[in-house]
């Protein structure tokens, strides 16, 4: 049994002040950190578009942020130009301790489709390499922490669990969007009944 830490999108642009700011989203920093030491395979997942993705809602005209549109035979959320290549947006966080990453895998490369989760874009076309390097390092157990819960923390976990690794959210050491109230509460239920376990920082520092 191989135990990896994935810690998602802890990026600029998803911290207060940027541009898709995460409620109180600099708190996952600190627990992030701690987790890291306890772990010695620890990967990040980061947002990495073009500046012409689809889905952001300035790419188009008449439509505003948060729109519900159609992309590539998928629905899609519209959101704020956020983490474009290269910009500091788009970078970790700064207070993240990069020391103890072994690797960074990007997503959202391909302005045609979003991709949410760590491990798939959202139609599960194109492999981020995610599943394959963890498979290549005899994982057999994954742990989540970052942002966001209702969205990207949750797709990679339920493509974590699709993919059949043992799945664990640590939850305080995520925050959610909560676009509509509930959507972290209805994220968190929807993990558990495909199998990720909830815990806290707390449960996992005793395993």
């Amino acid at each position: 049994m191989k135990s990896a830490l994935v810690l998602v999108d802890i990026q600029n642009d998803f911290l207060p002040g940027g541009a898709l700011a995460v409620p109180r989203g600099d708190e996952v920093i600190e627990p992030a950190n701690r987790l890291a030491k306890q772990f010695d395979l620890v990967v990040a997942t980061q947002d990495w578009h073009p500046a012409n993705h689809g889905s952001f809602a300035a790419n188009h005209p008449g439509r505003k942020v948060f729109d519900q549109i159609e992309l590539n035979g998928l629905p899609q959320t519209l959101w704020p130009v956020h983490c474009v290549q290269g910009t500091r947006g788009s970078e970790l966080a700064r207070g993240l301790d990069r020391s103890r990453l072994t690797r960074v895998f990007q997503k959202g490369t391909d302005p045609a489709i979003d991709s949410y989760s760590g491990f798939f874009d959202n139609g599960q076309r194109k492999s981020t390499g995610l599943e394959e390097y963890l498979t290549e390092q005899n994982v057999t157990d994954v742990y989540i922490a970052g942002l966001a819960t209702d969205y990207c923390v949750k797709f990679t976990a339920l493509d974590a669990r699709r993919v059949c690794f043992r799945t664990v959210l640590i939850n305080d050491a995520c925050r959610g969007v909560e676009l509509q109230p509930g959507d972290v509460a209805r994220a968190l239920d929807e993990m558990r009944a495909a199998g990720v376990e909830i815990q806290d920082e707390a449960s996992v520092r005793q395993v």
